[in-house]
């Protein structure tokens, strides 16, 4: 039976948040987390492009995040392509995720110059693996060595993909962006249209793979705010070292299955099967928690495997 795995977001956004005055150059340090529900933490926030500094509060995923960015900032919520945390980069090692340190600072990465590129499809394989913000913005995460893509020198990492063969896909959300673009035929051209991320703080280096993923961390604070696409954010214990692997295995195995990245849907069917038994029961939960499309019965024993694996210390 088909499992739904993945639920819209929602907008609840009600409060809003003044900009702070600070120097535009470099971030200040971030702002304490005070002892107060999750409503009223405070962040420190910059366009990284370059912009003064704001601080948002009173938001529960990145829907509503972006949206209180937009209101600091004075700027449509759709021109947020992803944020970063801790750094003005478009560093896909510091994506901001499920969870965001309490002390952490957050970039957000506004869309810049549009470009268009045609490309022959040679192999069947692209050798793009691609991510979204969680509000329908697809972007590439990651270039593989060697592959087509990676001889197409105009498709960067951090790229929005805004158009497949005229068709827009801008509302799409990763998964949907993955598969129009492996159903794409072979020994055919095709046409992307992508908008990279603004840049002014410095050059990025225009060939980025995207770093090394597996190796990426959830937060370095000991407590974190977890976003979620169901009910209000929380504050939580930064995930265990089990916990860490076992999300970081299954972002490879979503990676591996349907070309995407997203560590939020991975540490969210971690929590699901926290305290399950067995595949059966962990497939019923991901039924209640996960929406919008269904994933096969052998991906869903595999993730079930990986969380089995890290609990006995199996996964390196």
């Amino acid at each position: 039976m088909p499992l739904g795995l993945w639920s819209k977001k929602k907008d609840r956004s009600k409060e809003t948040f003044k900009l702070v005055e600070s120097e535009a150059a470099a971030p200040g340090p971030a702002a304490p987390a005070p002892a107060a529900s999750a409503s009223r933490l405070q962040f420190h926030t910059q366009l990284a492009h370059g912009s003064p500094t704001g601080r948002v509060e009173g938001f529960g995923s990145a829907r509503e995040l972006y949206e209180k960015i937009g209101e600091a900032f004075r700027i449509d919520p759709a021109e947020i392509m992803f944020c970063t945390l801790n750094t003005h980069k478009a560093d896909m090692d510091k994506l901001l995720g499920a969870q965001i340190g309490l002390e952490d600072f957050i970039f957000a990465h506004i869309k810049g110059q549009r470009k268009e590129v045609e490309i022959l499809k040679t192999d069947d394989v692209l050798g793009l693996t691609i991510t979204d913000n969680g509000t329908g913005c697809a972007f590439i995460k990651r270039i593989k060595e060697g592959s087509l893509m990676d001889q197409t020198k105009m498709i960067c990492v951090g790229d929005h993909i805004e158009t497949i063969n005229g068709k827009n896909v801008s509302d799409r959300r990763h998964y949907e962006v993955a598969k129009m673009l492996k159903d794409l035929e072979k020994g055919q051209m095709f046409k992307l249209e992508l908008i990279e991320p603004m840049k002014a703080f410095e050059k990025l280096e225009p060939r980025s793979k995207g770093g090394t993923l597996p190796e990426a961390k959830i937060s370095r604070g000991r407590e974190t705010l977890r976003l979620r696409t169901k009910g209000p954010a929380t504050v939580e214990e930064m995930p265990t070292e089990v916990e860490e692997k076992a999300i970081k295995k299954v972002d490879e195995l979503l990676e591996a299955y349907m070309g995407i990245r997203d560590i939020e849907l991975a540490a969210t069917m971690v929590e699901a099967g926290r305290d399950k038994k067995n595949p059966d029961e962990f497939a019923v939960a991901l039924d209640e928690t996960l929406g919008d499309f269904a994933f096969p019965d052998e991906f869903v024993f595999d993730v079930w495997g990986a969380i089995g694996d890290a609990k006995q210390g199996r996964l390196e």
